[in-house]
């Protein structure tokens, strides 16, 4: 059998004791312990081509799924999806990359193949 995964993204939980990985291909978020041992896997049939992660100061992780056009919020231990921030129907668009703004208390999302960046607020 071979397995492929290929890291796309990662990105490390404020603590330092989690790291989150995404690969484009296997359309699953990886969530590792420090040294290194598998602490969950999530996936999702409805999930097609994991392209953006981002852990926010307060351990929330962001992933965007670039062909489902969802921006979607993942429970900090890796396991279950907490909700949709952001569709096809808020505008985005084939999303990229996404990332969380203390300052604003903004969700900034990138999209591919166009010129603009969507701006969330959130409470």
């Amino acid at each position: 059998m071979l397995l492929c995964f290929a890291v796309d993204r990662c990105a490390v939980s404020p603590t330092g004791d989690r790291l989150y990985i995404i690969g484009y291909w296997n359309d699953k978020l990886l969530t590792l312990a420090r040294d290194g041992t598998l602490l969950a896997t999530y996936t999702d049939p409805a999930l097609d081509g994991l392209t953006g992660l981002h852990v926010t100061p307060a351990g929330q992780v962001l992933v965007c799924d670039c062909w489902s056009n969802t921006v979607l919020q993942v429970g900090w231990e890796g396991e279950s999806k907490l909700a949709n921030l952001a569709t096809q129907e808020d505008g985005v668009r084939l999303p990229e990359s996404v990332c969380y703004s203390s300052t604003t208390s903004s969700i900034i999302v990138g999209q591919r193949l166009k010129d603009t960046i969507l701006v969330f607020r959130v409470e």
